[in-house]
């Protein structure tokens, strides 16, 4: 009967002890049911100048010095994960990624599938064309052309529902989509304004231009996997801080060259 009694107590020690452990692995590492984790997988774009791309080796770039800023405001740590663009919605419903953040622009559609932050950016979409074109000067130049633009964009979808005729040419990486506008391929590429001006301004200045209007203005919004509310407050709370204490707007002229206006 001892030797009973005496297994009982060991065997609840035990019980109480392993409870004990699990609970603070949870507390440490952050639970599905309460409390940030420590850290979280981050997907952005690999090529969307000047948010996102790689310099000497590294991920740079608007979105990359908000994300960090926010994740430090917020407590925890990032680990990125560079993919194309076209995998990062499917990769936040997997699970494969917690956050994005890659120039997304926020729609009814894909909050759907994803959670959104608080917009961080207005943008919008731009025409760039040869430096020598002198037939498109506006949206409504593009119809019955091949229009260059990214793969799974919301430029490409504002090209088949309201440009008549045209034939968009999805392309996965930005690079692909100016150089088929430069060797002729593509009549023109419509697509996020900042992008677009920051490559004529720079890489293509020689070979394109801009035309026509700010189109379908839209926001950026950070991505976050369905499911994450507390997650969600944390990062509105910290993007708000970094607007209030003058953090947002220090790497918004860092990569803009000028004070955000109305962001």
């Amino acid at each position: 009967m001892k030797k009973k009694f005496l297994g009982l107590i060991l065997f609840s020690a035990f019980l109480i002890f392993g409870l004990a452990a699990c609970g603070s692995s949870d507390e440490a590492n952050g639970s599905e049911d309460g409390g940030l984790k420590d850290k979280y997988t981050v997907a952005t774009d690999t090529g969307f100048v000047p948010f996102e791309f790689k310099k000497d080796g590294e991920y740079v770039g608007f979105d990359i010095d908000l994300i960090k800023a926010v994740a430090e405001e917020a407590g925890f740590e990032i680990d990125l994960a560079p993919t194309n663009f076209d995998g990062i919605i499917p990769g936040l419903q997997t699970g494969k990624f917690d956050i994005a953040v890659a120039g997304i622009g926020i729609t009814e559609e894909r909050a759907k599938k994803i959670d959104y932050s608080d917009p961080y950016y207005k943008s919008g979409l731009r025409i760039g064309v040869p430096k020598d074109n002198t037939s498109i000067k506006g949206l409504e130049d593009l119809e019955g052309k091949t229009v260059a633009t990214r793969l799974g964009s919301t430029s490409s979808a504002f090209i088949k529902e309201n440009i008549e005729g045209a034939d968009p040419n999805e392309y996965q990486q930005m690079s692909q989509v100016y150089l088929a506008v430069e060797n002729g391929s593509a009549d023109a590429v419509l697509y996020d304004a900042p992008n677009v001006a920051y490559y004529i301004k720079t890489k293509g200045s020689d070979k394109m231009k801009l035309v026509g209007d700010l189109y379908k203005a839209e926001e950026y919004g950070i991505a976050i996997s369905k499911g994450q509310d507390e997650l969600v407050k944390a990062i509105n709370d910290a993007l708000a801080t970094i607007k209030e204490n003058g953090k947002y707007d220090k790497i918004y002229k860092k990569w803009f060259g000028e004070e955000p206006i109305n962001q």
